[in-house]
């Protein structure tokens, strides 16, 4: 078991930490597609990989989030020590479904299960405040991202094939990904 991970804990950002709701996007490899369809009422997917010339990388700009304008916002933060390494940003949602704004672990941590901690945390969260889920998007070209949520427990619940029309990433769609929580479907327990 790797040490590093025994320390990591979670915890709610609060406006003495808010800086740590900054940590910064860090790139992330581009290493395919997931190719989604919808036959007889059920999505499924496909990953298409790159061959390894054609894996690229990409990083989001920093975003530098406002505590104070964020309000509603639930800011989860994951520690080593004292260091924010990752965060989740939980918003109020549509329906019954939180939304996940946010989900990001600095590069040197990654691997070590912090994201499914995060999201461990994010589905009590949003079971605390009466939700039946989770919902959250990802790009179609970012498959280490989609199936990482694919699983924790979500599933494919639409996508967006416009969202990127007319912009510098047109031809990207957005995958809806979602997560009910064990008081409406079977338990979707991470265990390590």
């Amino acid at each position: 078991m790797n040490k590093r991970k025994n320390m990591i804990t979670t915890k709610i950002i609060d406006f003495q930490h808010k800086a740590d709701i900054n940590i910064p996007n860090e790139p992330f490899k581009l290493l395919g597609r997931i190719l989604v369809s919808y036959n007889n009422g059920k999505w499924d997917y496909q990953l298409k990989k790159y061959p390894s010339e054609k894996v690229t990388e990409m990083c989001f700009p920093d975003e530098n989030y406002d505590y104070e304008a964020m309000k509603d916002s639930v800011f989860v933060g994951a520690y080593d020590d004292e260091k924010c390494v990752g965060l989740a940003i939980l918003q109020p949602g549509f329906f019954k479904y939180m939304y996940l704004y946010d989900l990001k672990v600095n590069q040197e941590y990654r691997g070590q299960h912090i994201g499914q901690i995060l999201i461990t945390k994010a589905k009590e969260i949003a079971k605390e405040k009466g939700y039946a889920g989770l919902y959250t998007q990802g790009q179609d070209n970012n498959p280490g991202a989609c199936l990482f949520y694919l699983h924790t427990g979500f599933y494919i619940g639409g996508i967006d094939t416009n969202v990127y029309r007319h912009t510098k990433q047109a031809g990207k769609a957005i995958l809806f990904s979602i997560v009910k929580l064990s008081k409406y479907s079977k338990k979707t327990e991470i265990s390590y």
